[in-house]
Protein backbone atom coordinates (compact mmCIF):
# COMPACT_ATOMS: atom_id res chain seq x y z
CA UNK A 1 0.00 0.00 0.00
CA UNK A 2 1.58 3.08 -1.06
CA UNK A 3 2.01 6.03 1.78
CA UNK A 4 -0.31 9.03 1.90
CA UNK A 5 1.13 12.13 0.85
CA UNK A 6 1.57 14.47 3.70
CA UNK A 7 -0.72 17.77 3.90
CA UNK A 8 -1.66 17.14 0.02
CA UNK A 9 -4.92 15.66 0.25
CA UNK A 10 -8.13 16.19 -1.91
CA UNK A 11 -11.23 14.56 -2.51
CA UNK A 12 -11.04 12.07 -5.21
CA UNK A 13 -14.51 11.20 -6.11
CA UNK A 14 -15.32 8.53 -8.84
CA UNK A 15 -18.83 7.01 -9.59
CA UNK A 16 -20.30 3.13 -9.24
CA UNK A 17 -20.94 2.52 -12.94
CA UNK A 18 -19.21 0.17 -14.37
CA UNK A 19 -15.51 0.28 -13.52
CA UNK A 20 -13.77 2.40 -15.44
CA UNK A 21 -14.48 5.66 -13.60
CA UNK A 22 -13.76 3.76 -10.20
CA UNK A 23 -10.57 1.97 -11.69
CA UNK A 24 -9.08 5.36 -12.78
CA UNK A 25 -9.61 6.73 -8.97
CA UNK A 26 -8.00 3.31 -7.68
CA UNK A 27 -4.71 4.36 -7.62
CA UNK A 28 -4.80 8.26 -6.24
CA UNK A 29 -6.37 6.71 -2.71
CA UNK A 30 -2.64 7.63 -1.75
CA UNK A 31 -4.36 11.59 -1.92
CA UNK A 32 -7.65 10.99 -1.26
CA UNK A 33 -9.25 12.40 2.06
CA UNK A 34 -8.98 9.87 5.04
CA UNK A 35 -7.20 7.58 2.47
CA UNK A 36 -10.64 6.93 1.04
CA UNK A 37 -12.36 7.13 -2.60
CA UNK A 38 -15.96 8.88 -2.46
CA UNK A 39 -18.82 7.73 -4.69
CA UNK A 40 -20.69 10.29 -6.06
CA UNK A 41 -23.62 7.72 -6.43
CA UNK A 42 -23.34 5.92 -3.27
CA UNK A 43 -22.08 8.37 -0.18
CA UNK A 44 -23.56 7.89 3.19
CA UNK A 45 -26.61 9.69 3.12
CA UNK A 46 -27.45 10.52 -0.48
CA UNK A 47 -30.53 12.06 -0.85
CA UNK A 48 -33.18 9.57 -2.17
CA UNK A 49 -33.47 12.02 -4.58
CA UNK A 50 -29.97 11.91 -5.88
CA UNK A 51 -29.81 8.43 -5.44
CA UNK A 52 -32.72 7.68 -7.99
CA UNK A 53 -31.18 10.05 -10.65
CA UNK A 54 -28.01 7.82 -10.54
CA UNK A 55 -29.24 4.29 -10.14
CA UNK A 56 -31.66 5.56 -13.30
CA UNK A 57 -28.58 6.36 -15.32
CA UNK A 58 -26.49 3.54 -14.51
CA UNK A 59 -29.26 0.93 -14.90
CA UNK A 60 -30.22 2.41 -17.87
CA UNK A 61 -26.51 1.93 -19.67
CA UNK A 62 -26.07 -1.29 -18.03
CA UNK A 63 -29.33 -2.74 -19.69
CA UNK A 64 -28.56 -1.07 -23.61
CA UNK A 65 -24.93 -2.67 -23.09
CA UNK A 66 -26.65 -6.31 -22.18
CA UNK A 67 -29.50 -5.55 -25.09
CA UNK A 68 -26.74 -4.64 -28.11
CA UNK A 69 -26.78 -8.33 -28.70
CA UNK A 70 -30.01 -9.12 -29.33
CA UNK A 71 -30.60 -9.09 -33.03
CA UNK A 72 -31.48 -6.17 -35.16
CA UNK A 73 -33.51 -4.18 -32.23
CA UNK A 74 -30.75 -4.32 -29.66
CA UNK A 75 -27.94 -3.09 -32.32
CA UNK A 76 -30.54 -0.25 -33.63
CA UNK A 77 -31.24 1.07 -29.98
CA UNK A 78 -27.47 0.79 -29.04
CA UNK A 79 -26.81 2.88 -32.17
CA UNK A 80 -29.36 5.39 -31.48
CA UNK A 81 -27.95 5.88 -27.64
CA UNK A 82 -24.71 6.17 -28.63
CA UNK A 83 -25.55 9.28 -30.59
CA UNK A 84 -25.55 10.99 -27.67
CA UNK A 85 -21.84 10.44 -26.33
CA UNK A 86 -20.55 10.27 -29.85
CA UNK A 87 -17.11 12.12 -30.21
CA UNK A 88 -16.63 13.63 -33.19
CA UNK A 89 -14.52 13.61 -35.72
CA UNK A 90 -11.18 15.56 -34.83
CA UNK A 91 -10.48 16.57 -38.03
CA UNK A 92 -11.07 19.32 -40.02
CA UNK A 93 -10.40 21.10 -36.81
CA UNK A 94 -12.87 23.57 -36.03
CA UNK A 95 -14.91 24.96 -33.19
CA UNK A 96 -16.57 22.65 -30.98
CA UNK A 97 -17.24 24.44 -28.44
CA UNK A 98 -21.29 24.18 -28.58
CA UNK A 99 -22.86 22.14 -26.06
CA UNK A 100 -24.52 18.72 -27.02
CA UNK A 101 -27.48 16.70 -26.08
CA UNK A 102 -26.27 14.78 -23.60
CA UNK A 103 -24.31 17.83 -21.44
CA UNK A 104 -27.48 19.60 -21.91
CA UNK A 105 -29.76 17.06 -20.10
CA UNK A 106 -27.29 16.73 -17.23
CA UNK A 107 -26.97 20.20 -16.49
CA UNK A 108 -30.80 20.67 -16.49
CA UNK A 109 -30.81 17.69 -13.55
CA UNK A 110 -28.15 20.02 -11.27
CA UNK A 111 -29.86 23.23 -12.03
CA UNK A 112 -33.77 21.79 -12.00
CA UNK A 113 -33.21 18.83 -9.70
CA UNK A 114 -30.51 20.40 -7.60
CA UNK A 115 -28.43 17.14 -8.84
CA UNK A 116 -25.27 16.70 -6.33
CA UNK A 117 -26.07 19.82 -4.30
CA UNK A 118 -26.35 17.57 -1.14
CA UNK A 119 -22.64 15.88 -2.33
CA UNK A 120 -21.01 19.62 -2.63
CA UNK A 121 -22.37 21.00 0.55
CA UNK A 122 -20.83 18.34 2.56
CA UNK A 123 -17.68 18.78 1.05
CA UNK A 124 -17.44 22.52 1.63
CA UNK A 125 -17.69 21.56 5.30
CA UNK A 126 -14.55 20.61 5.10
CA UNK A 127 -13.33 22.15 2.16
CA UNK A 128 -10.45 20.87 -0.08
CA UNK A 129 -9.30 20.32 -3.93
CA UNK A 130 -11.57 17.75 -6.24
CA UNK A 131 -10.30 15.30 -8.01
CA UNK A 132 -13.12 13.49 -9.71
CA UNK A 133 -13.07 10.92 -12.54
CA UNK A 134 -16.37 12.12 -13.70
CA UNK A 135 -17.11 15.10 -15.46
CA UNK A 136 -20.74 15.80 -14.05
CA UNK A 137 -19.25 16.14 -10.60
CA UNK A 138 -17.30 18.52 -12.13
CA UNK A 139 -20.34 20.22 -13.10
CA UNK A 140 -21.83 19.80 -9.63
CA UNK A 141 -18.60 21.22 -8.05
CA UNK A 142 -18.93 24.51 -10.36
CA UNK A 143 -22.64 25.28 -10.50
CA UNK A 144 -22.60 25.24 -6.47
CA UNK A 145 -19.55 27.50 -6.65
CA UNK A 146 -17.10 25.03 -4.63
CA UNK A 147 -14.28 27.27 -2.97
CA UNK A 148 -11.72 25.20 -3.51
CA UNK A 149 -9.95 23.84 -6.78
CA UNK A 150 -12.00 21.32 -9.18
CA UNK A 151 -9.68 18.86 -11.68
CA UNK A 152 -11.63 16.43 -13.55
CA UNK A 153 -9.52 13.45 -14.87
CA UNK A 154 -10.71 12.33 -18.25
CA UNK A 155 -10.86 8.65 -18.49
CA UNK A 156 -10.08 7.63 -22.53
CA UNK A 157 -8.11 8.19 -25.14
CA UNK A 158 -10.82 10.77 -26.24
CA UNK A 159 -13.50 12.22 -25.38
CA UNK A 160 -16.63 13.48 -26.29
CA UNK A 161 -18.27 17.20 -25.71
CA UNK A 162 -19.91 16.29 -22.57
CA UNK A 163 -16.43 16.31 -21.02
CA UNK A 164 -16.41 20.48 -20.88
CA UNK A 165 -18.54 22.24 -19.27
CA UNK A 166 -21.10 24.50 -20.74
CA UNK A 167 -19.32 27.91 -21.14
CA UNK A 168 -15.59 25.98 -21.23
CA UNK A 169 -13.77 29.44 -21.97
CA UNK A 170 -15.10 30.84 -18.67
CA UNK A 171 -14.82 27.67 -16.50
CA UNK A 172 -12.82 27.01 -13.76
CA UNK A 173 -12.34 23.31 -14.19
CA UNK A 174 -9.10 21.71 -14.78
CA UNK A 175 -8.20 18.64 -16.82
CA UNK A 176 -6.12 16.09 -16.40
CA UNK A 177 -5.56 15.03 -19.86
CA UNK A 178 -4.46 10.89 -20.03
CA UNK A 179 -2.95 11.41 -23.62
CA UNK A 180 -2.22 14.25 -26.21
CA UNK A 181 -5.39 13.57 -28.40
CA UNK A 182 -6.93 14.30 -25.29
CA UNK A 183 -5.00 17.78 -24.52
CA UNK A 184 -6.07 18.53 -27.87
CA UNK A 185 -9.44 17.91 -28.55
CA UNK A 186 -10.25 19.79 -25.10
CA UNK A 187 -9.00 22.53 -26.92
CA UNK A 188 -11.43 22.29 -29.30
CA UNK A 189 -14.02 22.29 -27.18
CA UNK A 190 -13.43 26.07 -25.38
CA UNK A 191 -10.92 24.71 -23.00
CA UNK A 192 -8.47 27.37 -22.32
CA UNK A 193 -4.89 25.81 -22.60
CA UNK A 194 -3.76 26.77 -19.30
CA UNK A 195 -6.82 24.89 -17.83
CA UNK A 196 -5.38 21.77 -19.19
CA UNK A 197 -2.74 19.60 -17.30
CA UNK A 198 -0.87 16.24 -19.77
CA UNK A 199 -0.69 13.87 -16.93
CA UNK A 200 -1.20 10.68 -18.57
CA UNK A 201 -3.42 8.07 -17.15
CA UNK A 202 -3.36 6.99 -13.72
CA UNK A 203 -1.73 3.62 -13.34
CA UNK A 204 -1.28 1.25 -10.14
CA UNK A 205 1.78 2.48 -7.78
CA UNK A 206 2.18 -1.74 -7.01
CA UNK A 207 3.30 -2.29 -10.71
CA UNK A 208 5.23 0.85 -11.25
CA UNK A 209 7.40 0.57 -8.40
CA UNK A 210 8.22 4.17 -8.02
CA UNK A 211 8.54 7.27 -10.63
CA UNK A 212 12.19 5.15 -12.34
CA UNK A 213 9.83 2.15 -13.24
CA UNK A 214 11.52 -0.44 -11.15
CA UNK A 215 8.86 -3.13 -10.63
CA UNK A 216 7.51 -2.70 -14.15
CA UNK A 217 10.75 -3.16 -15.50
CA UNK A 218 11.24 -6.48 -13.77
CA UNK A 219 7.98 -7.58 -14.68
CA UNK A 220 8.16 -6.68 -17.87
CA UNK A 221 11.32 -8.80 -18.70
CA UNK A 222 9.87 -11.93 -17.39
CA UNK A 223 7.21 -10.99 -19.45
CA UNK A 224 9.32 -10.65 -23.04
CA UNK A 225 10.61 -14.06 -22.95
CA UNK A 226 7.45 -15.79 -22.58
CA UNK A 227 5.88 -13.50 -25.66
CA UNK A 228 9.18 -14.63 -27.82
CA UNK A 229 9.37 -18.09 -27.71
CA UNK A 230 11.52 -18.33 -31.08
CA UNK A 231 13.78 -15.18 -29.89
CA UNK A 232 12.73 -13.57 -33.13
CA UNK A 233 12.10 -10.14 -31.58
CA UNK A 234 14.72 -10.20 -28.97
CA UNK A 235 17.38 -11.38 -30.88
CA UNK A 236 17.18 -8.10 -33.13
CA UNK A 237 16.23 -5.76 -30.35
CA UNK A 238 18.43 -6.89 -27.33
CA UNK A 239 20.18 -3.81 -27.19
CA UNK A 240 17.30 -1.69 -26.96
CA UNK A 241 15.25 -3.68 -24.57
CA UNK A 242 19.01 -3.77 -22.10
CA UNK A 243 18.64 -0.07 -22.49
CA UNK A 244 14.96 0.49 -21.82
CA UNK A 245 14.93 -2.15 -18.58
CA UNK A 246 18.48 -2.58 -17.52
CA UNK A 247 20.71 -5.08 -18.12
CA UNK A 248 19.46 -7.24 -14.85
CA UNK A 249 16.23 -7.80 -16.38
CA UNK A 250 16.56 -8.51 -19.86
CA UNK A 251 14.81 -11.73 -20.01
CA UNK A 252 16.80 -15.37 -19.78
CA UNK A 253 14.48 -17.70 -18.62
CA UNK A 254 11.12 -18.33 -17.77
CA UNK A 255 9.47 -17.35 -14.38
CA UNK A 256 5.89 -17.91 -15.06
CA UNK A 257 3.19 -20.26 -17.51
CA UNK A 258 2.26 -18.22 -20.28
CA UNK A 259 -0.87 -16.23 -19.04
CA UNK A 260 -3.56 -14.39 -20.80
CA UNK A 261 -5.66 -12.69 -18.44
CA UNK A 262 -9.43 -12.18 -19.87
CA UNK A 263 -11.53 -9.13 -18.43
CA UNK A 264 -15.49 -8.57 -19.19
CA UNK A 265 -16.33 -4.93 -18.69
CA UNK A 266 -18.52 -4.03 -15.71
CA UNK A 267 -21.94 -5.25 -16.93
CA UNK A 268 -20.22 -8.38 -18.16
CA UNK A 269 -21.72 -8.51 -21.54
CA UNK A 270 -19.27 -10.36 -23.36
CA UNK A 271 -18.13 -13.25 -21.04
CA UNK A 272 -19.03 -15.98 -23.93
CA UNK A 273 -15.45 -15.41 -25.01
CA UNK A 274 -13.48 -15.88 -22.43
CA UNK A 275 -15.21 -19.33 -22.28
CA UNK A 276 -14.62 -20.06 -25.98
CA UNK A 277 -11.10 -18.71 -25.24
CA UNK A 278 -10.48 -21.59 -22.16
CA UNK A 279 -12.58 -24.22 -25.08
CA UNK A 280 -9.98 -23.48 -27.45
CA UNK A 281 -6.64 -23.71 -25.00
CA UNK A 282 -8.47 -26.93 -23.84
CA UNK A 283 -5.71 -29.27 -24.44
CA UNK A 284 -2.33 -26.69 -23.73
CA UNK A 285 -4.34 -25.96 -19.96
CA UNK A 286 -4.74 -29.74 -19.59
CA UNK A 287 -0.93 -29.89 -20.17
CA UNK A 288 -0.44 -27.55 -17.70
CA UNK A 289 1.58 -25.79 -20.69
CA UNK A 290 -0.15 -22.63 -19.73
CA UNK A 291 -2.80 -20.61 -17.58
CA UNK A 292 -6.21 -18.44 -18.23
CA UNK A 293 -7.23 -15.76 -15.81
CA UNK A 294 -10.93 -14.91 -15.66
CA UNK A 295 -11.97 -11.76 -14.43
CA UNK A 296 -15.57 -11.98 -13.06
CA UNK A 297 -14.85 -8.52 -11.46
CA UNK A 298 -17.58 -8.34 -8.52
CA UNK A 299 -20.17 -9.56 -10.55
CA UNK A 300 -21.30 -13.03 -9.13
CA UNK A 301 -23.92 -13.98 -12.04
CA UNK A 302 -20.17 -14.03 -13.92
CA UNK A 303 -18.41 -15.69 -11.56
CA UNK A 304 -20.77 -18.41 -11.56
CA UNK A 305 -20.97 -18.57 -15.64
CA UNK A 306 -17.13 -18.78 -15.80
CA UNK A 307 -17.67 -21.95 -13.30
CA UNK A 308 -20.15 -23.75 -14.55
CA UNK A 309 -18.54 -23.46 -17.90
CA UNK A 310 -15.41 -24.65 -16.85
CA UNK A 311 -16.65 -27.48 -14.98
CA UNK A 312 -19.25 -28.65 -18.17
CA UNK A 313 -16.15 -28.61 -20.21
CA UNK A 314 -14.42 -31.27 -17.90
CA UNK A 315 -11.98 -28.75 -16.93
CA UNK A 316 -13.12 -28.08 -13.13
CA UNK A 317 -10.21 -30.01 -11.79
CA UNK A 318 -8.11 -27.05 -13.43
CA UNK A 319 -9.46 -24.27 -11.33
CA UNK A 320 -7.35 -22.42 -9.29
CA UNK A 321 -4.38 -23.47 -10.87
CA UNK A 322 -4.37 -23.43 -14.37
CA UNK A 323 -7.61 -21.65 -14.34
CA UNK A 324 -7.89 -19.07 -12.25
CA UNK A 325 -11.35 -16.81 -11.88
CA UNK A 326 -10.51 -13.31 -10.03
CA UNK A 327 -13.46 -12.36 -8.11
CA UNK A 328 -14.29 -9.98 -4.94
CA UNK A 329 -16.92 -8.64 -2.89
CA UNK A 330 -15.95 -5.26 -3.64
CA UNK A 331 -14.37 -3.15 -6.37
CA UNK A 332 -11.25 -2.09 -4.06
CA UNK A 333 -10.79 -5.60 -3.30
CA UNK A 334 -11.50 -6.66 -6.91
CA UNK A 335 -8.62 -3.83 -8.10
CA UNK A 336 -6.70 -5.29 -5.83
CA UNK A 337 -6.81 -8.97 -6.95
CA UNK A 338 -6.68 -7.98 -11.05
CA UNK A 339 -3.51 -5.34 -9.87
CA UNK A 340 -1.42 -8.27 -8.30
CA UNK A 341 -2.59 -10.82 -11.47
CA UNK A 342 -1.08 -8.79 -13.81
CA UNK A 343 2.16 -8.96 -12.93
CA UNK A 344 2.98 -12.50 -14.15
CA UNK A 345 0.13 -11.41 -16.88
CA UNK A 346 1.60 -12.16 -20.23
CA UNK A 347 -1.29 -10.76 -22.39
CA UNK A 348 -4.44 -8.89 -21.41
CA UNK A 349 -7.44 -9.72 -23.77
CA UNK A 350 -10.40 -7.25 -22.99
CA UNK A 351 -12.56 -4.76 -24.80
CA UNK A 352 -10.73 -1.77 -25.10
CA UNK A 353 -11.95 0.40 -22.16
CA UNK A 354 -9.89 2.07 -19.60
CA UNK A 355 -7.95 -0.75 -19.76
CA UNK A 356 -6.20 0.25 -22.72
CA UNK A 357 -3.88 2.57 -20.96
CA UNK A 358 -2.39 -0.76 -18.70
CA UNK A 359 -0.62 -1.11 -22.07
CA UNK A 360 1.69 1.31 -20.59
CA UNK A 361 2.73 -1.33 -18.12
CA UNK A 362 4.25 -3.55 -20.84
CA UNK A 363 1.27 -5.53 -21.68
CA UNK A 364 0.14 -6.16 -25.34
CA UNK A 365 -3.86 -5.90 -25.51
CA UNK A 366 -5.89 -8.20 -27.83
CA UNK A 367 -9.23 -6.04 -28.70
CA UNK A 368 -12.47 -7.85 -28.62
CA UNK A 369 -15.12 -5.65 -30.22
CA UNK A 370 -15.54 -1.95 -29.15
CA UNK A 371 -18.85 -0.48 -27.15
CA UNK A 372 -19.42 2.66 -27.76
CA UNK A 373 -18.02 5.77 -29.46
CA UNK A 374 -15.61 6.09 -26.78
CA UNK A 375 -14.13 2.28 -26.85
CA UNK A 376 -13.76 2.89 -31.25
CA UNK A 377 -11.36 5.87 -30.29
CA UNK A 378 -9.45 3.16 -27.69
CA UNK A 379 -9.31 0.99 -30.53
CA UNK A 380 -7.67 2.91 -32.96
CA UNK A 381 -5.44 4.55 -30.30
CA UNK A 382 -3.90 1.20 -29.33
CA UNK A 383 -3.47 -0.18 -32.87
CA UNK A 384 -1.24 3.40 -33.85
CA UNK A 385 0.82 2.35 -30.78
CA UNK A 386 1.51 -0.58 -31.91
CA UNK A 387 0.53 -2.28 -28.86
CA UNK A 388 -3.32 -3.55 -29.80
CA UNK A 389 -4.58 -6.04 -32.36
CA UNK A 390 -8.16 -6.95 -32.62
CA UNK A 391 -8.97 -10.46 -31.59
CA UNK A 392 -9.48 -13.63 -34.43
CA UNK A 393 -12.32 -15.99 -33.96
CA UNK A 394 -11.84 -16.92 -30.55
CA UNK A 395 -12.84 -20.37 -31.04
CA UNK A 396 -9.52 -21.05 -32.87
CA UNK A 397 -7.40 -18.95 -30.37
CA UNK A 398 -5.43 -22.44 -30.41
CA UNK A 399 -4.00 -22.13 -34.16
CA UNK A 400 -3.64 -17.85 -34.12
CA UNK A 401 -2.57 -17.04 -30.46
CA UNK A 402 0.47 -19.39 -30.96
CA UNK A 403 1.15 -18.14 -34.84
CA UNK A 404 1.41 -14.77 -33.70
CA UNK A 405 3.12 -15.62 -30.17
CA UNK A 406 5.74 -17.70 -32.72
CA UNK A 407 6.64 -14.60 -35.16
CA UNK A 408 7.43 -12.11 -32.15
CA UNK A 409 4.76 -9.84 -32.46
CA UNK A 410 3.66 -9.79 -28.78
CA UNK A 411 6.89 -8.79 -27.55
CA UNK A 412 7.45 -5.92 -29.55
CA UNK A 413 3.70 -5.04 -29.12
CA UNK A 414 4.42 -5.21 -25.12
CA UNK A 415 7.38 -3.26 -25.45
CA UNK A 416 6.13 -0.38 -28.00
CA UNK A 417 3.08 -0.01 -24.61
CA UNK A 418 6.05 0.21 -22.96
CA UNK A 419 7.25 2.94 -25.10
CA UNK A 420 4.66 4.96 -26.22
CA UNK A 421 1.99 4.57 -23.57
CA UNK A 422 1.68 6.85 -20.48
CA UNK A 423 3.58 5.51 -17.32
CA UNK A 424 3.81 8.30 -14.90
CA UNK A 425 0.03 9.79 -14.70
CA UNK A 426 -0.48 9.05 -10.91
CA UNK A 427 3.09 10.27 -9.70
CA UNK A 428 2.23 13.77 -12.36
CA UNK A 429 -1.00 14.16 -10.76
CA UNK A 430 0.39 13.66 -7.20
CA UNK A 431 2.79 16.33 -8.24
CA UNK A 432 -0.18 19.17 -9.32
CA UNK A 433 -1.99 18.31 -5.86
CA UNK A 434 0.90 18.67 -3.64
CA UNK A 435 1.44 22.23 -4.51
CA UNK A 436 -0.99 24.80 -4.51
CA UNK A 437 -2.94 25.55 -7.44
CA UNK A 438 -1.10 29.38 -7.50
CA UNK A 439 2.00 27.19 -8.16
CA UNK A 440 1.23 24.61 -10.51
CA UNK A 441 1.73 26.62 -13.84
CA UNK A 442 5.61 25.73 -12.83
CA UNK A 443 4.84 22.28 -11.93
CA UNK A 444 3.66 22.17 -16.06
CA UNK A 445 7.18 21.94 -17.05
CA UNK A 446 8.48 19.22 -15.43
CA UNK A 447 5.45 16.46 -15.47
CA UNK A 448 6.94 12.89 -17.20
CA UNK A 449 4.68 11.68 -19.59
Amino acid sequence: MPKKIKNAKAYVIAVDMGYGHQRAAYPLRVLAYQGKIINANSYPGITSSDRKIWRDSRESYEFISKFKKTPLIGETIWKFFDKFQQIPNFYPKRDLSKPNVQLDYFMRLIEKKNWGRDLIQRLEKKPLPIVTTFFVVAFMAEHYKYSQDIYCLATDTDVSRTWASVSPAQSRINYFAPNYRVEQRLKLYGVRPEKIFLTGFPLPTENLGGPRLATLKEDLGHRLFNLDPQNRYMKYFRETISEQLGEKNFPTHKHHPLTITFAVGGAGAQRDIGVKIVSSLRRKIMKKQMRIILVAGIRNEVHQYFKQKIEEMGLGRYLGDNIKIIFAGSKEEYFNKFDHALRTTDILWTKPSELSFYTALGLPIIMTPPIGSQEEFNRKWLTTIASGTDQEDPRYTDQWLFDWLDSGWFAEAAMEGFLEGPKYGTYNIEKIIEHKYSETRAVKTVLQY
